[in-house]
Formats: structure tokens, C-alpha cells, sequence
């Protein structure tokens, strides 16, 4: 009898990680009905962290709350409660920034507007829970305020030179002059998931990587918010040029203020859904996220993944919407990709359950 794990990241923007895992069981007991498929659905701190939690953590309560999201206007979302722990005896939040702050929420970039409120409340609302534990995800984020508005939620207030307050998100930013931290709210022991290792300035900052995404198009722009972005660094006490600074905007940079640690995204959710006790005994392990390519061996998912099972003595494989041909499958018994087995990107982006079924159909002829 065959034992096989499944723990996919996202496929960003098309099917959360549980779902990509539930097609592929799906398409593997197709050929092998007798097979032990154990889900586990993985994150790196984008999109699906609480998926994958939900999904691995019995007991995992979603909490509802209303919060105003990157457009500006209320949104209905919730953060997730994890059950007591010796550790966290009051229990864990886990709260990702792409279910409240994140660029997949809007409809039409918003570069200057949007800010991380939305989380913030959320962070809030879990404190006021009185959790003894946060897990932030913060991946997906839809803008560069520095932390600024999840900071303001928290407490801080950000003035202009007249003692005013300044406007939400990167606009505002450019006008800070001062930062008055008195009122900002303690938070207990935090852990931040990102595989951003990208500081809050330069070249690699937050500003010139990943401004272009939120929407900024003019190297003007982007060079009067790094020097925004600077200025902030010194006002709240951070040093800008630590990694994981820039990450979702410089929230990377806020959350350290606030005495949060930055952890490798995968290595940290595969440690908290307990990963490699899943694997143990495994004889296929299947990863996979949506493009897999240069960058997927620095860290994401699918190399984590595909270390655990090694590890184990179990075979790996993955499964991406696409595999560039720069991308190194070495690490993988087997590599597909759904572009190929649908014939097309399009016909891939618009069925994808429909082909991660074949493609586990495809692994268990294989494996």
C-alpha cells in the first residue's frame, strides 16, 4: 500500500493550496484507489498560510471580522484561531496579509492609497481575543506604507511638520516628518512568515523590488518613496538594511519594531503543521505552486518540500502551471507541468483542478 503526502503551495491566483492538494489525491486514487493519501496543504506566508493551517491544525477556528481592506472600504474576512499549546496556552492567531491588506483584493491597483490597516485591525482583533501567540503571513500585500497603517491601528500616530496627521498609505509617507510610538500596543510573542529576505532600502528595497507591482511606474516615484521609506526607518528605530525589512511593503520593517522575529516562510509552516512527522514512512511526497523557476530553489515551497521527503527516503515530485526552462528539477523523481498536459497556459489557468487531477493521475502511472 502507498503512502503519499500531499503539500502544495498555492497556485497564485487560480487554486488555494488545500484545493491543489484535494485534486491531486483526487487524480491519484483514480489509478491507485488503495493508496493513504495524508493533505497538507503548505504556505510560505502569501496566499493560502491559513489554508494550510486550517487544513493541518485540528480544532482551527476561523474568526470573522470586518476590516478596511486596500481599496479603502470595508471588508469581511477573519483571521484564524489555533487551539492551546503548552506553548501558547491561550492559543494562536495566525493572520495572513493577503486576506486583509493584500493586492489580490483589488480591483485596479491602488500604489499610493493602499495601506496595511486592514491587517492591523485584524492583529488587533486577535489581541483583544487575547491570544498568546501571532503567526503573520505577509505575502501578497498590495502596498508600500511601511507598516505605517497597521502601526497607526496599533497605536503609532505619523504627523507632517505642522503635527497633523498624514494620509494613509505611500502618500502619506512622503510627508511624515515625526513618529510618536507612546500609544502603540504591546504584542505578545510574534512570528513573521515570509520568504522575502529583501531590506526596507536600496537597491533590493522594498521600494525598487517590489514598488513596480504595487503599481509605480515612474523611477521618480520610486526613488521619493525609498527616500520615504528611509526617513521612516530612522523615525520608528529600525535599521533598514535588515533582511526581511522590505517585505510586503516594509511591514516587514513595522512588525520588527514591534519586537516580531522574520522566519523563513515554508521552513516555519512546515514546522507548525507538523510536515516531516507526515512525511516519515511516506513513499511519494508531491509539492508544487504555480511557476515553477529560477527563483523556486531559493527557499520556496516546493524545494522545502522536496528536502523533508529526501530526508525521509521518500521519492518527491512536483507539479507546477508552468516549469520555465531555467528551473533546476533536479531535487524531483518527477516534474510536471500542467501547461503541457493541458496544451496550453490558458486551457491550464481556466480548468485547474481539472489538470492537477491529471497530473496526479499522471505521478501515480509513474511513481
Amino acid at each position: 500500500m502507498t503512502t503519499v503526502v500531499m503539500a502544495p503551495d498555492s497556485f497564485k491566483g487560480t487554486i488555494s493550496a488545500a484545493e491543489a492538494a484535494r485534486a491531486l489525491a483526487d487524480g491519484w486514487r483514480r489509478i491507485d484507489p488503495a493508496a493513504v493519501i495524508l493533505s497538507r496543504p503548505m504556505a510560505d506566508g502569501g496566499e493560502g498560510t491559513v489554508d494550510a493551517f486550517v487544513t493541518a491544525v485540528p480544532g482551527a477556528q476561523r474568526m470573522p471580522i470586518a476590516v478596511d481592506g486596500p481599496a479603502g472600504t470595508p471588508t469581511d474576512t477573519s483571521w484564524l484561531l489555533l487551539p492551546p499549546t503548552p506553548d501558547s496556552p491561550a492559543g494562536t492567531a495566525v493572520i495572513d496579509i493577503g486576506s486583509t491588506s493584500g493586492i489580490e483584493m483589488l480591483d485596479e491597483l491602488r500604489p499610493w492609497d493602499a495601506d496595511t490597516s486592514g491587517f492591523g485591525q485584524a492583529i488587533v482583533a486577535a489581541l483583544d481575543h487575547g491570544v498568546s501567540r501571532l503567526v503573520l503571513g505577509i505575502g501578497s500585500s498590495a502596498s508600500t506604507d511601511g507598516g505605517a497603517g497597521l502601526l497607526s491601528v496599533l497605536g503609532a500616530r505619523f504627523l507632517d511638520e505642522s503635527g497633523a496627521p498624514v494620509a494613509p498609505g505611500a502618500r502619506g509617507l512622503l510627508d511624515v516628518a515625526a513618529v510618536d510610538l507612546t500609544g502603540l500596543r504591546p504584542i505578545p510573542d510574534a512570528v513573521v512568515l515570509t520568504d522575502v529576505t529583501n531590506p526596507l532600502t536600496g537597491d533590493r528595497g522594498a521600494a525598487a523590488v517590489f514598488g513596480p507591482q504595487k503599481g509605480f511606474a515612474a523611477d521618480a516615484d520610486i526613488r521619493r518613496l525609498d527616500r520615504s521609506l528611509a526617513r521612516l526607518a530612522g523615525l520608528i528605530g529600525v535599521d533598514p538594511s535588515l533582511p526581511g525589512a522590505g517585505a510586503a511593503g516594509g511591514a516587514g520593517a513595522a512588525l520588527m519594531r514591534c519586537g516580531a522575529r522574520i522566519e523563513p516562510g515554508a521552513a516555519e509552516v512546515s514546522r507548525l503543521i507538523g510536515l516531516a512527522d507526515s512525511v516519515t514512512g511516506a513513499d511519494v511526497v508531491i509539492t508544487g505552486e504555480g511557476s515553477y523557476d529560477g527563483q523556486s530553489g531559493d527557499g520556496k515551497v516546493p524545494s522545502y518540500v522536496a528536502g523533508i521527503a529526501a530526508a525521509a527516503g521518500a521519492r518527491a515530485a512536483v507539479v507546477a502551471g508552468r516549469i520555465a526552462p531555467e528551473a533546476d528539477t533536479g531535487l524531483f523523481a518527477a516534474a510536471v507541468s500542467l501547461t503541457d498536459l493541458a496544451g496550453s497556459a490558458e486551457e491550464s489557468l481556466g480548468e485547474p483542478a481539472r489538470w492537477l487531477r491529471a497530473a496526479g493521475a499522471d505521478l501515480a502511472r509513474r511513481l
